[in-house]
């Protein structure tokens, strides 16, 4: 009988082929892929210090091309459940984010849950190793910040059966689910606003839109209340920056220096608003007389600086209450009511007012 031929994926020695998923891989399959044994895949894992580098590099190089990833929750308990969520935002140093983490694990807590939250500060790639890394913790169920993700977190998530959910976002046409809000129609609501006051001048203060679907659709939504009304937003009025009070006075700064100065700046979170505020007060710039500012997520902080901020309430505390008992009840397969998109809610206080007459 003739011998089969090697496939590229065949080991030498190992006399068949197998089909591997994120899913069926276990610590064996890993073992015959790399020719060592299971207890040697186990020291890689655990005590990479006290195995051979040769053995090492062929079991992380196993481990990768397999996609496995050890199952902490069937080593924890038998039922498969750790009793370990796991949250992933962009970046910590955000109230918004921590106000919304802040309700979500109070509510675990309330169903004997653990939170454990990591952050990738906007990279998608790192995004996903952070999720790789969760999973190896045996979380079991995730929740994300946004719609925009590496596809191969996605699959990863499928293959492994882990609930998740995303939210500070909304999108009724993917099939993802969602526990969040539209931020392009909120944007557009306070981008009408200033427009009804008379302002036709406008400038943006942006999020960075890359990698950032919040920021990015922000942007889109003051675009489509400008242009409903055939008016243009010059290039040169939108600035994106980072999340932090420094950047957005820099932003303020430079639009302060065009020769024209817009009426009124959109800011695409409050952070952003207190530093053009406060770049504004340092210059002499009264607000709202010379010049009006607007936020985006009201911070507990919006309403009692002053003058007190306009901007968009965002239901953060709401999300993080709603994203516990979904992920809860996809953990324990429980029925519960699909979710729907949240409202939004435009705040107006003393930063805002009509245009003073040029």
């Amino acid at each position: 009988m003739p011998k089969r031929p090697k496939t590229k994926d065949s080991k030498a020695g190992s006399g068949r082929q197998r089909a591997f998923s994120a899913k069926s891989v276990s610590l064996g399959d890993v073992a015959l892929h790399s020719g060592v044994s299971t207890a040697t895949v186990s020291r890689v894992i655990n005590n990479p210090e006290k195995v051979a580098a040769k053995s090492r590099i062929a079991v992380s190089a196993s481990i990768e091309a397999l996609g496995y990833i050890p199952d902490g929750a069937a080593r924890a308990l038998a039922s498969r459940h750790s009793g370990i969520i796991g949250a992933i935002v962009p970046t910590l140093d955000n109230a918004l984010f921590a106000a919304g983490i802040q309700s979500l694990q109070r509510r675990l807590r309330q169903h004997d849950y653990t939170l454990i939250v990591a952050s990738h500060e906007y990279d998608l790639a790192e995004e996903l190793n952070e999720v790789k890394m969760l999973l190896r913790q045996g979380v079991d169920a995730l929740l994300l910040v946004g719609s925009r993700h590496d596809p191969a977190l996605l699959q990863l998530l499928a293959e492994k059966g882990v609930p998740y959910v995303n939210c500070w976002a909304w999108d009724s046409n993917s099939p993802q689910p969602y526990i969040g809000f539209d931020n392009r129609k909120a944007a557009r609501k306070i981008a009408d606003y200033l427009l009804d006051l008379g302002h036709v001048d406008l400038a943006v203060i942006a999020g960075r839109t890359e990698n950032n679907d919040r920021a990015s659709d922000r942007l889109l939504g003051i675009r489509d209340a400008i242009e409903a009304r055939n008016l243009r937003l010059a290039p040169e009025k939108i600035i994106e920056r980072s999340y932090s009070l420094k950047q957005g006075r820099e932003a303020m700064r430079q639009l302060l220096q065009m020769d024209r100065l817009p009426t009124a700046v959109l800011c695409g979170n409050d952070i952003l608003a207190m530093g053009a505020v406060a770049e504004c007060q340092s210059s002499g710039i009264r607000i709202p007389d010379e010049i009006s500012i607007a936020g985006f997520d009201d911070l507990d902080m919006s309403s009692q600086i002053k003058p007190a901020l306009t901007t968009i309430h965002v239901p953060s505390a709401e999300m993080g209450e709603d994203a516990a008992e979904y992920l809860v009840a996809q953990i324990r397969q429980e029925p519960l009511a699909p979710p729907v998109e949240m409202g939004t809610r435009l705040m107006v206080r003393e930063t805002t007012a009509k245009p003073r007459i040029r």
